[in-house]
C-alpha cells in the first residue's frame, strides 16, 4: 500500500507541527482557566471560547465572563491551528492522490477556524458590531472540518504511517465528536445551556486527540524508516498490523 506522506525531513518537521499544536492549546488552557478565579472556572459549565475574551468582565451567552489572562488563550489557538496547516502541508504529498488532498483541505478548514475563535471573540462587542459571525462559524468550521480529518486520517491509516490501534482510536474520536456536535449544538439552540463546557469539550478534545495521534504517529514512523538498515525492506501495513 502506498503511503501518502511525504519522506525526510518535511515530514518529521509537519509531524512535530501537528504534534505540538494540541499541546500548545491544552497547555494555554489550562494556565488561563487557572487564573480565572472571580467567579472561579467551571470546565463543565463554562463556554471554551470564553477563555479568550480579553475586555472588561461581561454576561455573554448567558454566563460570567472573566478571563485574566483571556490573551493567552487567544495565542495559544491562533498558534495551534497556524501549526496544523504548516504541519499537514508538509507532511501530506497531494501527488498521491485524492485521500492526501482532503485531508490538507480539512486542516486548513480546521487550523483556520481555530485561529479565527482566538482571532475574533466571543464578546458582547462583537455581537453588536457583527463579528461574532466569524467567531462562530469559525468555532462550527473546526468542530466539524477536525472531526471529519481524525476520521479521514484514520481510515488511511496504514499509508500515513499509523498502526491498527491507532487508525482505530482516530476514527472512535472522530465519529464521538462528530456525536457529540448535534447535541451541543442543540444545547445552544435551544437555550437550555445546560453543561455548555461538557458539551463543547465533547466535541473539541476528540480533535485534539486526533492532531496528536496524527503527529505522534507519524514521527515515529518517520523515525522508524530513517533508523533502518538500507538492505531491510520496510514492513507493509499488512505485517505491521500482525503486531498491533
Amino acid at each position: 500500500m502506498n503511503p501518502i506522506v511525504r519522506s525526510g525531513t518535511a515530514a518529521r518537521a509537519g509531524a512535530l507541527l501537528i504534534l505540538v499544536g494540541p499541546l500548545v492549546s491544552w497547555t494555554a488552557e489550562f494556565i488561563t482557566a487557572a487564573a480565572w478565579q472571580d467567579p472561579p472556572y467551571s470546565p463543565l459549565y463554562n463556554w471554551v471560547s470564553h477563555l479568550g475574551l480579553t475586555g472588561p468582565p461581561q454576561n455573554a451567552f448567558g454566563q460570567v465572563a472573566n478571563s485574566p489572562l483571556g490573551a493567552v488563550m487567544d495565542t495559544g489557538w491562533v498558534i495551534y491551528g497556524t501549526l496544523l496547516i504548516i504541519g499537514a502541508f508538509l507532511v501530506f504529498d497531494p501527488r498521491k492522490g485524492a485521500r492526501p488532498i482532503i485531508i490538507v483541505t480539512l486542516a486548513v478548514l480546521a487550523g483556520t477556524g481555530v485561529a479565527l475563535v482566538g482571532i475574533v471573540q466571543g464578546s458582547n462587542a462583537n455581537v453588536d458590531n457583527g463579528l461574532i459571525a466569524l467567531h462562530t462559524s469559525g468555532a462550527q468550521s473546526v468542530m466539524l472540518a477536525g472531526n471529519i480529518m481524525a476520521i479521514a486520517v484514520g481510515a488511511g491509516g496504514p499509508r500515513i504511517g499509523l498502526t491498527r490501534r491507532r487508525s482505530i482510536a482516530s476514527i472512535t474520536a472522530g465519529t464521538a465528536g462528530l456525536t457529540a456536535f448535534p447535541l451541543f449544538m442543540t444545547d445552544v439552540l435551544t437555550g437550555w445551556m445546560w453543561n455548555i463546557g461538557l458539551f463543547e469539550r465533547a466535541v473539541i478534545y476528540p480533535i485534539m486527540i486526533g492532531h496528536a495521534l496524527l503527529g505522534s504517529s507519524v514521527a515515529a514512523d518517520q523515525r522508524n524508516r530513517a533508523t533502518a538498515p538500507a538492505d531491510t525492506p520496510y514492513p507493509t501495513s499488512r505485517e505491521l498490523r500482525r503486531y498491533t
